[in-house]
């Protein structure tokens, strides 16, 4: 958009150029004018301020001006009209970095995209289908306009530089995701929002498998590789083609004819701050959802628990069910 705005600008004062190019030599030329007096008549002719001819206009020289003017009346109104709209395009840009920056003063506890191509993209989408508060830092301003809009809030510039981390909330972050397809770039942001914040959960991608280990090593909590992801689920698609489709359908978006996963604190199921037993929580005939799995204080993960498990203060529960089942868990427990 910006190249297209300074093209048209280009275009628009060569084209003003042409017509005072055009009307200085006609008049100097054509009527015997002087160069001084050929300039003026052209700027009185073009703008048609109409203050009056240097010497009165013979029957071709009228032709000539009036065409001048028939001429002049586009350009100009075309040259208006483009910058203008460049004028106005700065203007939104700034407003736009304005009402992201007035959000994100009010924001807490949210995430930080960095990068809007395929992986930042999807992982924008699937936050914005879990209500998550996010915000995109991009450094291709042609991006932003094209994506910009209520629930993308974008922030211009390159996530490597430490000032627009700050810019981000980083302090008051609770996640980064580091999506850009530089692995370079995401060790140094890995590196820098670690130092910034201590408590942040970093998850970065990698395409090189080199970088897995200096990722980790520079503070990310997780790292994903898309290639390597997409290549294995390729290949169980051919070993174990079902098992692969029924988790494909696996959404935590809540799409219609799939089924839900999803996880419950300790403090939202065992709310008076108890621990209880998995049996005694009778989850599946309060909502219908069955749990799956669980999570250690620790970290640890136990699929399919025992039902005479205890759940640990700091745990997580992770459920299954049909979309309407998740809505009910949520309904039943708060989420």
């Amino acid at each position: 958009m910006k190249q297209l705005l300074s093209s048209k600008i280009t275009v628009a004062i060569l084209l003003l150029l042409l017509v005072f190019m055009t009307g200085v030599v006609g008049f100097h030329f054509f009527s015997d004018y002087s160069w001084i007096d050929a300039f003026y008549m052209t700027v009185i002719t073009v703008t048609t301020v109409g203050y009056g001819e240097v010497m009165p206009l013979s029957p071709q020289e009228k032709v000539f001006v009036s065409l001048l003017i028939i001429s002049s009346i586009f350009i100009v109104g075309y040259a208006i009209s483009v910058i203008t709209e460049y004028i106005l395009s700065k203007n939104i840009g700034i407003l736009r970095q304005k009402r992201v920056q007035k959000k994100l003063e009010s924001m807490h506890d949210h995430i930080i995209v960095c990068g809007y191509g395929r992986n930042g993209k999807q992982a924008a989408q699937k936050l914005l289908a879990y209500k998550r508060p996010f915000v995109i830092i991009e450094k291709d301003e042609e991006v932003i306009d094209r994506f910009a809009d209520e629930h993308n809030l974008f922030i211009l510039g390159n996530a490597i530089e430490d000032e627009i981390l700050i810019k981000s909330g980083i302090e008051r972050a609770s996640t980064l995701i580091c999506a850009t397809p530089n692995d370079a770039d995401n060790l140094f942001i890995v590196l820098s929002a670690r130092q910034m914040n201590k408590n942040l959960k970093i998850i970065s991608r990698a395409s090189e498998e080199t970088s897995y280990k200096k990722l980790k090593l520079g503070g990310a909590d997780n790292v994903i590789m898309p290639d390597k992801i997409g290549g294995d689920h390729m290949a169980s698609l051919v070993v174990v083609p079902d098992l692969v489709e029924f988790l494909d359908n696996l959404t935590v978006s809540g799409q219609q004819d799939s089924i839900n996963v999803e996880q419950i604190p300790f403090e939202k199921i065992c709310s008076n701050g108890k621990e209880q037993a998995i049996k005694d929580l009778d989850v599946r005939k309060k909502t219908g959802c069955s749990i799956i799995g669980y999570r250690t204080p620790t970290g640890e993960y136990i699929v399919n628990p025992e039902p005479s498990l205890v759940l640990q203060k700091n745990s997580k529960l992770i459920l299954i069910g049909r979309p309407e089942q998740i809505e009910s868990l949520k309904r039943e427990y708060g989420v």
